[in-house]
């Protein structure tokens, strides 16, 4: 008999729960569901509805979904089975029969616009519920593991990369790639398929010139990052000529001049030039499969390459020897030097530097910080670090930019047209030259994921120590492939830090070494690394962590702990003077609440309005705006203090919460001073609805005093559905007010909390 279904997903689960310890009894339905779709099982992709109306239509939703596959990376079931659960049929395919639309790429939903399509017959008709004989063909056919070959294209070989190296972390570029066109005789995976020959046809085309732009995206991950990302989109480049035009345009008469990119990768930049441009244009790159497309695509074009050909040795495990550009060899490269040597040539720098932070959390996280610092120990950077201190030599672009200044631009009439985030002159100040014009980018078009503010700007070679203010146009990239002006954006200097003028530094002679460190979700660090030690006072009712001028990884540079995080980088707030401290938490959370590609990046920390600040605070006119302070951030989630008892037997109660329940927080007892508005009160009275929820939770405990976090983490529990994968909660009502309260702290913040941080530049 068959089984009728309200959902198509309870019919999918039968079906799986019947038939998986049949075909493989190991298999969990989390290793079946994949991408969005109804399951990949062994060499089959099975989709399911209630009814098949439309055989045709619901083929073309599946084949879409098997170029979805080709996309990322991953293989290509033999078999398309569709199934309909109300009259019992599977349908058989052959995804073969398909391949010139898998090989296609689809825009949209796959579920969407599929009528009108054409298909073969199929190759079977399963009555697998009423005929046994048909029953067990579809159970031979899911234990099947076979697969249709693609072609690998510009489309689908960053995926089949990503594949490669997860599957193979020690391959390097050459074993994924590599071709006969030059000196280097290595054939690469995709030319002769070995671990993915059931999947992929062998690449034909002799050079790598077809994935020209996407060659920064086919190293591993490491790589990647020790090499940064040379590319540059191509309506960028266009407008970052216009800057560069304008550097020719300021050379002096009678001079000859060169347009040099030490870091071209490709030649994305210089794909826009004019002939009479790439005449005076010298390139090079470091990594050597770049540096053949680059020699294919430009060498004919530009003054010089660096190397000019390639030789027995150039290729230096994937990289090229005589090109990198922070090495001696290459500042004193013969072929540079006849300009950089002649007063009578003007030098015009135009370069997107790689940027690479390996101490940032991608290094950290596959424990790769030190070893793949490789650049660190480069010329330039030893050279660098004599002159240049602190976290600005962390940065492999800032080596460029130093470096161009330093060992290239020798004349006020040289220029230097650089792409890089504009905290190298905003914060870290290493340079002071004169600002001509600039743009500001979108870093999401970068090969990257991540809105954020990428400049492009056009230096003299002019010493400029006045400059503390300038503007630049933003502009992004539209789905038309258009760019859209987002007018000027002003990019102010930083000259303090919060730590030095804000930091509570103060010891008191009642303080004590005891006490618990906490991690970063609020809960007591117990062994691992701690370079932090713990402090004790009755004074003491958190820690403040306000970390760096960036808002990169801002929820690890800021927050608020119960007690002092196991890695420092913060100070204890004490109950004398923790109002004022307040602010640094608020402007902490700028990112958060502001996440359009225009503010980060450009707008940073600082303590540059200290003075205004604590005169202020002084003849009170500030009173009610920390008060604001205070309120936001007793609402918001990144306060992760939390009240518990620690390993020392202390109960650690939470002072900046409004929870009552035990009595009166420091936090309550001074909100009482705030003259609330419409929106406070709205604030503090779902405040109050979300504790009355959290006290019927199971796993409330009324000894506790609770912070919003606490409440989110601990309380709102939930459950996964397996098949959607989605949280299923168990207060839904404690959920709801929970999310309702974020939309309203989002709109307080940016209407009553941002404005003052500007005009204090806690914001800048």
């Amino acid at each position: 008999m068959i089984k009728k279904y309200t959902y198509e997903l309870d019919g999918q689960k039968d079906f799986y729960t019947t038939y998986l310890h049949r075909i493989d009894s190991n298999l969990e339905l989390s290793d079946i569901f994949q991408d969005n779709n109804d399951g990949v099982l062994n060499g089959n992709i099975l989709e399911f509805k209630l009814n098949i109306n439309d055989l045709n239509a619901v083929l073309f939703q599946t084949i879409k979904y098997l170029s979805q596959r080709r996309i990322k990376g991953k293989p290509i079931p033999a078999n398309i089975i569709l199934i309909s659960l109300h009259d019992g049929i599977a349908y058989q395919y052959k995804s073969e029969d398909y391949i010139n639309y898998i090989e296609q790429v689809f825009i949209g939903s796959a579920s969407k616009d599929n009528s009108g399509f054409i298909a073969n017959n199929y190759i079977e008709k399963l009555y697998y519920i009423e005929n046994q004989i048909d029953e067990d063909k579809l159970i031979n056919i899911l234990k099947e593991k076979n697969y249709t070959k693609i072609n690998i294209d510009e489309n689908c070989i960053v995926g089949w990369a990503a594949n490669y190296y997860k599957q193979y972390p020690n391959a390097r570029k050459a074993d994924f790639i590599g071709d006969l066109t030059g000196k280097v005789q290595i054939i690469g995976e995709i030319r002769e398929p070995n671990k993915f020959k059931d999947y992929i046809y062998p690449y034909s085309k002799k050079s790598n010139k077809k994935f020209e732009y996407l060659m920064d995206k086919l190293n591993d991950d490491i790589q990647k990052k020790n090499l940064g990302a040379f590319y540059t989109p191509l309506l960028y480049a266009q407008k970052s000529a216009e800057l560069l035009r304008k550097a020719i345009q300021r050379v002096p008469k009678g001079n000859d001049y060169i347009i040099l990119d030490r870091c071209a990768g490709t030649g994305n930049l210089e794909k826009v030039l004019t002939d009479e441009e790439l005449s005076h244009t010298i390139v090079s790159t470091v990594e050597y499969y770049e540096y053949k497309v680059l020699m294919e695509v430009l060498g004919d074009k530009v003054r010089h390459i660096v190397p000019p050909t390639e030789k027995e040795d150039t290729f230096n495990m994937g990289l090229v020897r005589g090109a990198d550009s922070l090495s001696y060899e290459y500042v004193n490269n013969p072929l540079l030097r006849q300009y950089i040597d002649n007063p009578k040539c003007t030098i015009i720098l135009f370069e997107n530097p790689p940027y690479a932070e390996t101490t940032g959390v991608e290094h950290q996280r596959k424990q790769q910080s030190k070893t793949s610092s490789i650049w660190k120990k480069s010329y330039i950077l030893q050279e660098m670090k004599k002159e240049i201190k602190g976290s600005a030599t962390n940065d492999l672009g800032n080596a460029f930019i130093w470096s161009g200044f330093k060992y290239f631009l020798r004349q006020d009439t040289d220029s230097y047209i650089v792409y890089s985030p504009v905290k190298y002159w905003k914060a870290q100040h290493l340079i002071c030259k004169e600002f001509i014009e600039g743009f500001a980018f979108n870093r999401k078009h970068f090969h990257t994921h991540i809105d954020a503010c990428v400049s492009c700007i056009l230096w003299s070679g002019k010493d400029d120590k006045t400059l503390k203010e300038f503007q630049i146009e933003g502009f992004d990239i539209q789905y038309d492939n258009s760019l859209k002006s987002y007018g000027f954006l002003p990019v102010k200097s930083i000259n303090k830090k919060y730590s030095e003028l804000y930091y509570d530094k103060r010891s008191f002679s009642n303080d004590t070494k005891t006490g618990i460190l906490v991690g970063l979700d609020g809960t007591e660090k117990i062994g691992g690394k701690q370079r932090n030690k713990p402090l004790s006072n009755d004074n003491i009712i958190g820690y403040l962590i306000a970390n760096t001028s960036g808002f990169d990884n801002p929820d690890l540079n800021g927050g608020l702990l119960i007690a002092a995080r196991y890695d420092g980088n913060g100070f204890h707030l004490r109950k004398d003077n923790y109002l004022e401290k307040l602010p640094m938490y608020c402007a902490s959370r700028y990112i958060t609440y502001n996440r359009q590609w225009t503010e980060r990046a450009r707008i940073m920390k600082s303590a540059d309005g200290a003075a205004k600040f604590f005169s202020d605070i002084k003849n009170g006119k500030l009173n009610q705006y920390l008060l604001k302070c205070l309120l936001f951030t007793c609402v918001e989630m990144q306060n992760h203090i939390r009240s518990f008892i620690g390993s020392d037997g202390k109960l650690y109660r939470n002072e900046l919460c409004l929870d009552t329940t035990n009595g009166e927080t420091i936090a309550s007892k001074d909100i009482k001073c705030l003259i609330a508005d419409e929106l406070e009160t709205k604030i503090i009275n779902q405040w109050n609805l979300i504790l009355n929820c959290a006290k019927i939770t199971k796993n409330y405990d009324s000894k506790l005093t609770y912070g919003l976090y606490q409440i989110w983490v601990e309380l709102n529990t939930y459950k996964k559905d397996e098949e959607t994968g989605k949280n299923v909660y168990d207060y839904p009502e404690l959920n709801g007010n929970l999310r309702t309260l974020k939309q309203m702290v989002k709109s307080y913040y940016n209407n009553e909390i941002v404005p003052a941080l500007f005009e204090y530049e806690f914001l800048k």
